[in-house]
């Protein structure tokens, strides 16, 4: 479900598949048509269980700060589709967008797409028009099969490998791991983060086969904290303060500033610094009102993150936690990688049509304090006397559907 694709597919009489389907043989033949508009394009192309989103911001606000144009396609949406087309770190606008259309509709690829094939089209073809210095690419699912990797990247980033998405990249970490390292191409470097030995075999592999330099964190690199952090790698430099909080985030910001060095994209520490202070994605550990915070922690290996960080950030303290989860995934898992900062949790079933019922991840939790949330007119009180911090967490599907407010002057939050 992809927000607000079907006025676009509609409007120019576009049809394509709201299934799941990997493969690359059709978008292949859609680009061949429209005259491969990805081959003029600089990109780094990012996979990852983990840290996607959190390392191209950092890139994207790096690259600003030193003056380039830059394009970013990611997913899920925040709002709707054109957040997940940015130019120049702003949302694609409704003429922009329909220009896209219209040339993919000239060249005749009605039915020969999924959505998500279609959304990674128009992006392609958007920054084929608008030529952005450089594109940082965000694969949907794993990488060997996904849409995205139709490209030859400057740089192939993989964040990290955990499970997910079982039915679709395989049961074993071995398995997710050779699915994501489907993006490294031919003699072209690799960055990676903090991946397991299993993981990390299968990438040394297929980086041997293809001859592809490998650069991982904590050997070719690191970011290490000693007062100030400094970024140690193919450039050493001092980073003043993260905007972004917890360990994490240090591992994914190493991993921005390694890949655009290897990219060979000149930086500056000044400029650098700048970046990092400032970047802030949304539903990341984002405060939204005194004590509410949103992070969009969907699988162990994110809710591990997130527990870290409370305990960095919250010393002694535990939280309270909302959460909404889809089906499918590993939800006591996640829910187990919680408890320990937990104070009481509060479950939802939050508007997807693959949301988990709230009755089941209350079921699917071992914590003492639990109930389940009933949502009446899409609106949630949030701070009622609260004395804990709050925490909303589960599904960037949840987060993305979200509104917030102060209800009146005591402090009273509404979610909506």
């Amino acid at each position: 479900m992809i927000p607000k694709l079907n006025e676009y597919k509609k409007r120019w009489e576009i049809n394509s598949d709201q299934t799941i389907k990997l493969g690359l043989k059709a978008i292949e033949q859609v680009l061949s048509k429209l005259g491969n508009p990805e081959k003029s394009l600089k990109i780094i192309h990012v996979a990852g269980t983990n840290g996607k989103g959190s390392t191209i911001a950092f890139m994207e606000a790096i690259l600003e700060q030193h003056g380039y144009t830059t394009g970013v396609f990611s997913s899920p949406a925040i709002i709707d589709i054109h957040d997940q087309i940015r130019i120049g770190g702003k949302p694609i606008t409704t003429a922009e967008l329909n220009e896209s259309f219209k040339k993919m509709k000239d060249v005749g690829l009605s039915e020969m797409l999924t959505d998500f094939e279609l959304l990674t089209v128009a992006a392609i073809v958007t920054f084929g028009r608008l030529k952005p210095d450089y594109v940082l690419l965000e694969t949907g699912m794993g990488g060997l099969l996904d849409s995205t990797n139709v490209v030859k990247p400057l740089v192939a980033v993989i964040t990290s490998i955990e499970l997910d998405h079982v039915a679709f990249l395989g049961t074993t970490i071995g398995e997710v791991a050779w699915q994501k390292a489907g993006i490294i191409k031919g003699d072209t470097p690799v960055v990676v983060g903090q991946l397991s030995r299993e993981a990390r075999q299968v990438v040394q592999e297929i980086s041997k086969e293809k001859n592809s330099p490998l650069f991982s964190y904590g050997v070719e690199f690191v970011m290490e904290k000693n007062g100030n952090e400094r970024f140690k790698g193919l450039q050493d430099m001092t980073v003043r303060r993260r905007k972004m909080k917890g360990e994490h985030q240090a591992v994914n910001a190493a991993i921005a500033i390694e890949a655009l060095l290897l990219a060979k994209i000149g930086l500056t520490e000044r400029a650098v610094s700048n970046a990092l202070e400032t970047t802030q994605l949304p539903h990341r550990f984002q405060e939204v009102y005194s004590d509410v915070f949103l992070d969009g922690a969907h699988n162990p290996a994110a809710a591990k993150a997130l527990a870290k960080t409370i305990q960095s950030e919250f010393p002694g303290e535990k939280v309270d936690f909302i959460i909404g989860m889809l089906k499918g995934k590993d939800i006591q898992g996640t829910l187990d990688e919680l408890i320990p900062v937990a104070s009481s949790f509060r479950f939802l079933t939050f508007s997807h049509p693959d949301a988990a019922m709230g009755e089941y991840l209350l079921e699917s939790c071992k914590h003492g304090n639990k109930r389940v949330t009933v949502v009446e007119n899409d609106t949630i009180l949030l701070c009622e006397e609260n004395e804990n911090k709050i925490i909303i967490t589960g599904s960037l599907y949840l987060l993305a559907t979200l509104n917030y407010e102060v209800k009146d002057q005591s402090g009273k939050f509404t979610l909506i």
